[in-house]
């Protein structure tokens, strides 16, 4: 059975330009890679978990922000090309990228070093407008951008 994991694409509109919040993968791996390897602040949850609650669970845990009562506009599933499936909602709100908070994970590091190290979920929060989140976004996550501009267009959002 494939990995799922749920997230939330935080957006606002600010001068009639609608920006999202992307955030980067913490760890060493992860380090000196940028375009196609941000994501929207997600993680895995289990086959028993309703998949909104862990989204919002996981918002909180890579970002350090709870997000208050809001309305979720669900986004639908992607497949990511290693086969994770990955449900969103989006969100409009606010966040200082300046305060990511994110919890951390254990690993050797380097590799058979014996020697354990600990690095944040996430690394980096940046807010960006369509085209830069195009860019920086895991491919099969793109997909969940022009669903939320086709959203608020149909809504009267954006032109």
């Amino acid at each position: 059975m494939s990995k799922r994991s749920a997230g939330i694409l935080l957006f606002k509109i600010e001068d009639g330009i609608p920006h999202v919040l992307v955030v980067h993968p913490g760890g060493p791996f992860w380090k000196k890679k940028d375009a196609g390897a941000w994501s929207i602040p997600k993680g895995e949850y289990d086959p028993d978990e309703d998949a909104q609650s862990a989204a919002i669970r996981e918002f909180g845990e890579e970002t350090g922000t709870q997000l208050t009562e809001r309305e979720l506009m669900p986004l639908g599933e992607v497949k990511q090309r290693n086969g994770k499936l990955v449900t969103a909602w989006a969100v409009e709100g606010d966040f200082d990228a300046d305060a990511l908070r994110s919890n951390e994970f254990e690993m050797e590091w380097p590799p058979k070093s014996g020697r354990r190290q600990r690095f944040p979920e996430v690394d980096r929060a940046l807010w960006c407008d369509p085209e830069t989140a195009r860019e920086k976004l895991n491919p099969a996550q793109a997909a969940f951008l022009d669903r939320l501009l086709d959203l608020l267009r149909s809504t009267g959002r954006l032109p």
